[in-house]
């Protein structure tokens, strides 16, 4: 029996789609916990202890409210809800390499490496060629030992630059993809850029 098969299986029944106002508490849950999660030993557990679901709400509430608002991607389980999300938009420092931003992808804890995040990926680059932007950059923790992810659609590290995290300097890395038409080719089905 294929090990694989089973979290196979679970990434087909995830649907993929474009997120509405309605969906930001179930962003706000899967960013919190991701973070909460992830950058444990990363960054400073005050800092991660601190995060609320009701702050985070209110931060994505006004982000989508804005003029710059990202393009914003849900992954929804049957029986889970929602279980990932990731966001994006036009790079939004004026690099001038790269065009697209995928400005946040995050899991709840237990559903990573179920496939689920490369079909975000993909749904971002969809959406991104449609806008008419062809390159993309992920900015990544240093620490993160998930930036593996990144180097596995094709991404190469391309930047570097210190970020403050509460009160702590930390080291980002970007990872670049001058052309995303790959990323955006590679899922399976057609549901990922909201169209089934």
């Amino acid at each position: 029996m294929n090990p694989n098969a089973n979290q196979q299986g679970r990434a087909e029944r995830t649907h993929i789609r474009e997120a509405s106002p309605r969906d930001i508490p179930g962003i706000a849950r899967a960013h919190v916990d991701s973070w909460q999660s992830a950058y444990r030993g990363i960054v400073r557990d005050e800092y991660l202890d601190s995060l609320t679901y009701e702050k985070c709400i209110r931060t994505w509430e006004r982000r989508l409210a804005g003029d710059e608002a990202p393009f914003l991607y849900v992954a929804v389980q049957p029986g889970e809800g929602i279980v990932g999300f990731a966001a994006c938009g036009p790079e939004r420092k004026g690099d001038a390499a790269f065009a697209g931003e995928l400005h946040a992808i995050y899991l709840r804890p237990g559903f990573e490496r179920r496939g689920i995040g490369r079909r975000l990926v993909a749904a971002v680059a969809r959406r991104l060629l449609r806008e008419g932007i062809s390159s993309m950059l992920v900015w990544v923790l240093r620490d993160n030992p998930a930036r593996g992810f990144y180097e596995a659609l094709g991404g190469r590290r391309v930047r570097e630059r210190v970020v403050v995290i509460g009160d702590e300097e930390l080291v980002e890395l970007a990872y670049g993809w001058d052309d995303i038409q790959s990323i955006a080719s590679a899922a399976d089905d057609e549901e990922a850029d909201g169209s089934s």
